[in-house]
């Protein structure tokens, strides 16, 4: 039996967030016999929210196959025209259309092609997007003559949505994993049909932050209730988090999932 190595990585956050994959990505590709990476990027600029061209090159370089986002993919302009440009970086696919880029790819991966769907939720998310539930319907109507390797990121908010959406697909994709939360779950399996599942993949960042942010302002925002700025915290230590999926090259079937969560006590010096 052939079989491909996929590391998921959860949402980058900040300037440190991507200094943390750029100083391990390389030596876990290596340690753990990967064959593909894909990443969540929404949150990757120094303002915590969108993400340019040159994080996005900065991925690249450091060895991410696919960049998935999610509603903040939209914080930064200069990224509109990138979007169009290159195929490898996805917005959600549910937007509405004639928003920039797409939310599907297909690349070779020893030999084989292997899909990247990106897809958003819409319960507690402010954004008017499409029924993800069946737009994965058109989008694996798309794919069914091109492959049966199906990596799925699912950006939402609400834990049943996640679930729901995992189970509607359970048997017809490799992996559903969920972003957007920031808080890795430990609910990671295989469910029946052959599909690898997670609630929530973590992120990567600031260990002490609230969600890659700094947190003092964020606890006088719940004690006053008055707005304030929220700042990518860039202090050790730092943690890594995501799941390493195996699929079965022939049936496209997930054969195990396992956690991945790194912390790194290092400062990084930016």
């Amino acid at each position: 039996m052939e079989s491909i190595r996929v590391l998921l990585i959860g949402d980058v956050v900040g300037e440190s967030g991507c200094a943390i994959v750029a100083r391990h990505l390389p030596a876990l590709k290596q340690k753990h016999a990967l064959d593909m990476v894909i990443l969540n990027g929404e949150n990757s600029s120094n303002q915590g929210r969108g993400i340019t061209p040159k994080i996005s090159q900065g991925f690249y370089d450091s060895g991410v196959d696919v960049i998935t986002t999610g509603n903040h993919i939209w914080f930064r302009r200069e990224i509109y025209p990138y979007l169009d440009e290159q195929s490898n970086l996805l917005r959600p696919a549910n937007f509405p259309a004639g928003a920039p880029g797409v939310g599907v790819t297909t690349l070779s991966i020893k030999g084989h092609t292997v899909a990247v769907i990106n897809v958003q939720g819409r319960v507690f998310m402010k954004e008017l997007v499409d029924c993800p539930f069946r737009a994965m319907d058109s989008l694996l109507a798309y794919l069914k003559d091109k492959t049966n390797m199906i990596f799925v990121d699912f950006h939402a908010e609400a834990t049943s949505e996640k679930e729901a959406f995992a189970f509607y697909l359970a048997g017809r994709v490799s992996a559903v994993v969920g972003t957007h939360t920031h808080v890795q779950t430990a609910d990671e399996r295989v469910l029946p049909g052959g599909t690898a599942y997670i609630t929530d993949l973590g992120m990567v960042g600031a260990l002490n932050s609230m969600l890659g942010m700094q947190k003092e302002a964020i606890i006088q925002n719940f004690l006053t209730q008055i707005p304030v700025k929220f700042t990518v915290d860039s202090n050790p230590p730092y943690v890594l988090s995501g799941v390493i999926v195996e699929v079965d090259t022939q049936t496209g079937k997930a054969i195990k999932v396992e956690r991945l969560r790194l912390v790194d006590e290092q400062p990084l010096g930016i």
